[in-house]
């Protein structure tokens, strides 16, 4: 049993200190906030069965002129920090193209296809189950052109990797959410993905069955890290490994050992709202970029992509327009909370998550660079780093690129 410091209390360190909990190792949870108050706390809440691709850059150059000037409203652009997100854009854009692209799928599919059955486990575990809805999502179109090209979408998806879903045209959305205001011209309904009701109380629900079985969560900083003898220390704490699973604060720490992490920092908005919404699972505006997600706390509004090293915006354009057009479609009420909440994903230009163990520290583990789908992947990639620690080296094949 190896004693073990997990930096990070979001959903992908709490899911690896409980994956080594289960191979026996004592850990301890580090972090300076709660768990899951970070960007763990802030997605749509949905688990992705059906992201069988990696969130790739459109290759088209005047696809990503449009999207530069607020296309569907899926990127906002700070062009001032712009030129320092450049060469990691880039890389992410190479990344991107069909023969890179085509090497990265079949890894990618895999980790996906393990994240239901892994979640299930500790929501089982956690009593979590009043968190969670089985029924999918939908991805709602206004118009009959951009739907079709969806459902095309969606049909070579289920043709090359099996994922199911159903279409339905504008009357049966109404009927099955009657609350909606404007019709539709239809919708996708992913069948597959589960979704969560309350993304940051089902990090610390998972939180709570590490600490009931044993593990134990400090609040320090993990910037403190270093080497210890053959170990390391970190936050008071003497152990010997240390996990980096700090999402997108992960290449700032580590370039304090000199390593060089490229990432793409997407930000990302939410805010809630009270009104009678009616909606029956959450819901993709795909023509607006927005994520109608019924919460606990409201009708949370999500928005897509803000690439920014700024400081968060109070006034959001993607959250303000993603506002707009929900209103037409359902009783949105007022806002719950005074300002909206922002955060970043940890994008890493090769398109999948770092897990592996550092190059040049013996004990030092990555586990981080999701993107999209750190509340998705967590559990799945921290099973499979636990192997890594305990000596399978192939249970991280493939997920270890993008470190220098």
């Amino acid at each position: 049993m190896a004693q073990i410091a997990v930096l990070g209390a979001g959903m992908v360190g709490v899911s690896t200190a409980l994956a080594l909990q289960d191979h026996g190792h004592d850990c301890v949870i580090v972090d300076r906030s709660p768990p899951g108050s970070e960007t763990s706390h802030g997605n749509a809440g949905i688990i992705q069965a059906e992201a069988v691709e990696p969130y790739a850059l459109p290759t088209s150059p005047l696809t990503l002129l449009r999207m530069a000037f607020g296309w569907k409203n899926a990127v906002d652009l700070d062009w001032a920090s712009l030129p320092g997100q450049m060469p990691a854009l880039h890389a992410y854009w190479r990344s991107s193209l069909p023969d890179a692209l085509r090497r990265v799928i079949p890894v990618w599919r895999q980790l996906v296809s393990e994240a239901i059955p892994h979640h299930a486990a500790l929501i089982a575990a956690a009593g979590a189950d009043h968190l969670i809805r089985k029924d999918g999502y939908w991805e709602v179109h206004g118009t009959d052109a951009p739907l079709a090209a969806a459902v095309l979408e969606a049909e070579r998806r289920k043709r090359l990797h099996g994922t199911d879903f159903t279409v339905v045209d504008g009357a049966a959305l109404s009927r099955a959410e009657p609350g909606l205001r404007t019709a539709m011209a239809g919708a996708i309904h992913w069948t597959t993905p589960w979704t969560c009701r309350a993304p940051g109380d089902l990090v610390r629900a998972y939180a709570a069955l590490f600490e009931e079985r044993g593990g134990r969560i400090v609040a320090g900083d993990a910037a403190t890290l270093g080497p210890s003898g053959l170990g390391w220390r970190v936050a008071g704490e003497s152990v010997e490994h240390a996990v980096v699973a700090l999402g997108p604060w992960s290449p700032d720490l580590l370039k304090t050992l000199g390593y060089h992490v490229p990432m793409v920092r997407k930000r990302g908005y939410h805010r809630h709202y009270d009104g009678n919404h009616g909606l029956s699972r959450p819901m993709l505006l795909a023509d607006h970029s927005v994520v109608l997600s019924p919460m606990l706390t409201g009708l949370r509004v999500a928005t897509a992509a803000e690439l920014s090293a700024a400081a968060p915006r109070s006034n959001p354009r993607q959250l303000a327009r993603g506002e707009v057009a929900a209103r037409t479609l359902v009783d949105l009420g007022d806002p719950v909370e005074s300002s909206p909440w922002s955060g970043t994903r940890p994008c890493l230009p090769g398109l999948l998550p770092l897990v592996c163990q550092a190059k040049r520290h013996r004990g030092l583990w990555l586990h981080f660079g999701h993107g999209h789908q750190g509340f998705t992947l967590g559990p799945a990639t921290a099973a499979r780093l636990a192997r890594a620690i305990d000596g399978d080296a192939g249970a991280v094949g493939g997920l270890d690129a993008g470190i220098a």
